[in-house]
């Protein structure tokens, strides 16, 4: 194979090629939650959240193919078996675990977060450690795209009312009976 040249050193490029596989290893693992999610989901909320996992899980599979992109333009070749992905990732399955709509809201807004401090650090590696500006303004991408989701999210199970204008409205305070 012709030598890389890109500014970056060989091993640059795989320290910035095995940030990209771990990060590549915990968009699998979320996507499987999130899919599982969508499949057991159940009661009131049953459609909006049908609905909201399946534009996560889409866009999941965008971000997986373009990490995989990533780590083959920069050389390297990304990890692709389960096994892989269960020993690089960070997140953790929760194997026979069906949790309430709510509690399945919590733990992908938990996962989404985990992968956003995650991101936050490569990012920085990528700068500082590896000085490719590249994959940290493309991983800076992702991060943005996670936080937009784990808003989504967090927003689902911390709802309360808003005026029109935005300010919540004053909370009603109770008076003790007599005073």
């Amino acid at each position: 194979m012709r030598t890389i040249n890109i500014g970056l050193t060989e091993e640059q490029r795989q320290g910035v090629m095995n940030l990209l596989n771990q990060d590549l290893a915990d968009a699998y693992v979320l996507i499987v939650k999130t899919k599982k999610y969508h499949w057991d989901v159940v009661g009131p909320q049953f459609r909006s959240l049908h609905e909201l996992w399946e534009e996560q899980y889409e866009k999941l599979t965008e971000n997986i193919d373009a990490l995989a992109e990533r780590i083959r333009a920069l050389g390297g070749f990304p990890v692709g078996t389960m096994e892989g992905f269960l020993k690089l990732a960070t997140l953790k399955e929760h194997s026979g675990e069906v949790p309430s709509a709510t509690g399945m809201v919590a733990q992908l807004g938990e996962d989404h977060e985990l992968v956003i401090r995650n991101l936050r650090d490569h990012v920085d590696q990528c700068s500082e450690k590896f000085h490719d500006e590249g994959t940290a303004d493309f991983l800076t991408g992702l991060m943005e795209e996670h936080e937009d989701m784990a808003w989504m999210l967090r927003s689902f199970i911390e709802g309360e009312s808003v005026e029109p204008s935005g300010v919540q409205p004053a909370k009603a305070t109770k008076t003790p009976v007599g005073v």
